[in-house]
């Protein structure tokens, strides 16, 4: 599914990312746990395109095909989405007119039919009830006025509706309470399993916290620190890093 190798990235001349290595099968979830500074969200931002994210060397694919040299909306078509740390606001787009439209130049990137606006108002409607949006906030600006934990339930209502083959997730779980928690959980869980063509949809899920675990159960633990993987484990290893912290690997890295 998404495989990385020997990944390095630089962030205005300073390298973040020094050799990263990280592979993510079909139908799994995997968590990256590290502390502030160790490269999360640049690794996040590197794997989908953002401007000022350079790679230097190595190697990202989708299902055996290289996205680097791909635009963000390139990568987007080819299935790869990405959940924001911050979410940010857009004055005077509508919200369901924003996410219509990034839907159907997905499907039309990938030769599919584009779904009609009577079909995407039942649509967004059925997966707005799932992470607890009301018809109110749809119908303003995208995420104008809304609370921290609304702009993250927005992001979940964007993967429900795209339903990408692969999604990384940066610290959606920051600024929720349980039942938001439980709601991300329920969304994630619901598409794991799923098969979108031929492939089963994976995730990486950046966190700094087990409560988000409890909910997703990863496949796999990684411990990212100093711009690499330094220790990769089992979900059990999410409790250790709460109980010791990262102190011992920051050495190591």
């Amino acid at each position: 599914m998404l495989k990385i190798d020997n990944l390095h990235v630089s962030v205005g001349g300073h390298e973040i990312i020094r050799g990263l290595t990280l592979a993510v099968p079909a139908g799994e979830v995997h968590a990256i746990m590290g502390p502030n500074g160790s490269g999360k969200s640049t690794l996040s931002f590197a794997v989908a395109g953002r401007e000022g994210y350079d790679v230097t060397a190595g190697s990202v694919t989708l299902d055996g095909e290289s996205v680097l040299g791909l635009d963000p909306s390139a990568r987007a078509a080819k299935g790869l989405f990405l959940s924001f740390q911050h979410p940010m606001e857009i004055p005077g787009v509508a919200t369901m007119t924003f996410i219509r439209t990034a839907l159907n130049a997905q499907k039309k990137a990938r030769g599919e039919a584009e779904v009609s606006a009577a079909d995407f108002l039942k649509l967004i409607r059925a997966k707005s009830k799932i992470v607890g949006l009301s018809d109110e906030k749809l119908k303003r600006p995208f995420n104008v006025g809304f609370s921290g934990g609304e702009k993250k339930r927005m992001e979940m209502l964007q993967l429900a509706i795209f339903e990408p083959r692969f999604a990384i997730m940066d610290e959606t779980d920051s600024g929720l309470d349980i039942d938001a928690l439980k709601m991300v959980g329920d969304v994630v869980n619901s598409l794991r399993g799923q098969k979108n063509g031929k492939t089963a949809r994976g995730f990486l899920v950046i966190t700094h916290y087990q409560r988000l675990l409890d909910h997703i159960k990863p496949d796999r633990v990684h411990v990212l620190a100093g711009g690499r993987i330094v220790k990769s484990g089992g979900p059990e290893l999410a409790r250790v890093l709460e109980e010791s912290g990262y102190e011992q690997f920051i050495e190591a890295a």
